[in-house]
């Protein structure tokens, strides 16, 4: 999902700090939550877990450039499962910060880019857990249904935001649109893949539960 060099670029790169400050604050409302819910020892420890994971999502598991942009499994809706919300929101901030000063320095410029488009969609995707899973449920009794309900929340925020970013920098021309629609249909292989990787993981969870209380959300266990 990296927006490519030059995409986006001049006066028009100010837009992406602006949605990426925003959605940062937002990052912090949720890490304000979770200190609550299970103190600081535990948002840093679920924390350093979200961004090992978001720099394997983005090292190891196969990524492919299509289209306006590359295709990466980012398993957001499996961080936000086990993790909670803000944690996977800072693992996702430093991971794709860290990958760009280790990996790929090209990527700086467009850092707000892709931050908005990771840490968006991770929010809706809170917004709509809040609304269609009943207070007190465990994440770990959810059904393939709503795994995939949860996962398209996320992974369509993710391409909506791509299409975003490349109409805004390039323009409705022919060959861009038809970038962004490629960009699209290639994505569609994480929304196979995602869905069941959180039931293998919520499974897991399952059978380990009360072990590392603090390495995981409150909610995966149904916690009000």
């Amino acid at each position: 999902m990296h927006i490519e060099p030059g995409l986006v670029d001049g006066a028009k790169i100010g837009l992406s700090y602006a949605t990426a400050a925003a959605a940062g604050a937002t990052a912090l409302y949720h890490c304000r939550a979770a200190l609550l819910d299970r103190g600081p020892m535990s948002l840093i420890l679920r924390s350093l877990a979200a961004t090992a994971g978001t720099l394997v999502f983005f090292e190891v598991m196969p990524h492919f450039p299509v289209g306006v942009s590359e295709v990466h499994f980012i398993l957001g809706s499996s961080l936000f499962l086990i993790l909670g919300a803000g944690p996977a929101a800072v693992g996702l901030a430093l991971g794709l910060l860290l990958q760009g000063l280790a990996v790929a320095p090209a990527d700086l410029p467009q850092y707000g880019m892709n931050l908005t488009t990771l840490l968006v969609p991770l929010f809706a995707l809170q917004a709509v857990a809040d609304r269609m899973i009943p207070p007190g449920t465990a994440y770990v009794d959810l059904r393939y249904g709503q795994v995939l309900r949860l996962s398209l929340v996320y992974q369509g925020g993710v391409v909506a935001w791509v299409a975003f970013w490349a109409v805004y920098g390039a323009g409705f021309g022919a060959a861009n649109l038809a970038a962004v629609a490629a960009f699209g249909a290639a994505y569609a292989v994480v929304l196979l893949v995602e869905p069941l990787a959180d039931l293998a993981l919520l499974a897991l969870a399952k059978r380990l539960r009360g072990r590392g209380a603090l390495l995981v959300a409150p909610q995966l266990y149904g916690a009000a």
